[in-house]
């Protein structure tokens, strides 16, 4: 055989195999969309998608208005951050998938509020979330209890609405089941984050002593022992007596009404 003859069969080959490449590109089926599926695996959890009639209940109960900025800790596909900005609200999602990302920024373009709406790849866990006036999650509750200290230093009002999970002993201010187009994973809670006044306060009527654990205080006023304390973001509330009173907290400051006895105030006492 020769020279000539190898080159011919050499070049007829290399044809065959490039065509070969082509037809194969070309009838090769393009790749299919991202498409989540529930109970897929997640960095902390599966992911399972929450009901809309629950996150348009989860937004009534925080109470979103254009004033807000909601921001979703494990934002799945972006249904919740996109319902907050039909709302008017500005919204973020914080999710660890970047499949999930790029579909729930697809989905708000679709939706019309791409621009009201930011989706990051993130840690919750390593993230700053503390500009959010409305907090949601869909979490796990060793999570939720994970989170709870950093909750409770963001600013005092901030409402915080979870599907279906409590955070420990922090007791919700208000809970919530829907029964429409919601199979499962259909309960809300929600709390304020309240203000912190555990220490001493000096006040007309005596030293205010507090003892918070969490929303809850209690402690002396003077000798007495208080009851009902409560914090609902900035507002306290206690008895002390016969007396109740009422009032807003500001840093190291609170004044209200007290009923009876007209008006009281504190200030926060320094104890070295």
């Amino acid at each position: 055989m020769n020279t000539a003859t190898l080159s011919r069969r050499g070049v007829t080959a290399l044809g065959i195999g490039m065509l070969g490449v082509v037809l194969s590109a070309q009838t090769a089926a393009p790749p299919k969309p991202f498409e989540p599926t529930v109970g897929q695996p997640g960095k902390d959890v599966v992911w399972v998608p929450t009901a809309d009639t629950l996150v348009a209940k989860m937004l009534d109960m925080a109470k979103v208005t254009p004033q807000d900025f909601v921001i979703d800790l494990g934002s799945g596909d972006g249904r919740t951050v996109i319902a907050a900005a039909k709302r008017g609200a500005g919204a973020m999602g914080i999710e660890y998938d970047p499949d999930m990302v790029e579909l729930s920024r697809k989905n708000a373009v679709a939706a019309g509020v791409g621009e009201k709406t930011t989706f990051v790849k993130a840690d919750i866990f390593e993230t700053d979330f503390s500009k959010a006036t409305v907090l949601t999650l869909f979490l796990l509750p060793d999570l939720n209890v994970r989170l709870r200290p950093t909750i409770l230093d963001m600013k005092p009002g901030t409402r915080v609405v979870s599907n279906s999970f409590t955070m420990g002993d922090w007791e919700p201010e208000d809970t919530a089941t829907v029964q429409e187009d919601c199979t499962s994973w259909c309960k809300a809670f929600l709390w304020i984050v309240p203000a912190k006044v555990q220490g001493t306060w000096r006040t007309a009527r005596g030293d205010l002593t507090v003892t918070q654990q969490c929303q809850i205080i209690t402690g002396t006023l003077g000798t007495t022992p208080i009851s009902g304390g409560r914090l609902r973001g900035t507002e306290i509330t206690f008895t002390a007596g016969e007396t109740t009173y009422i009032g807003q907290v500001n840093g190291s400051s609170m004044q209200g009404t007290a009923s009876p006895g007209g008006s009281w105030s504190a200030t926060k006492r320094d104890i070295p």
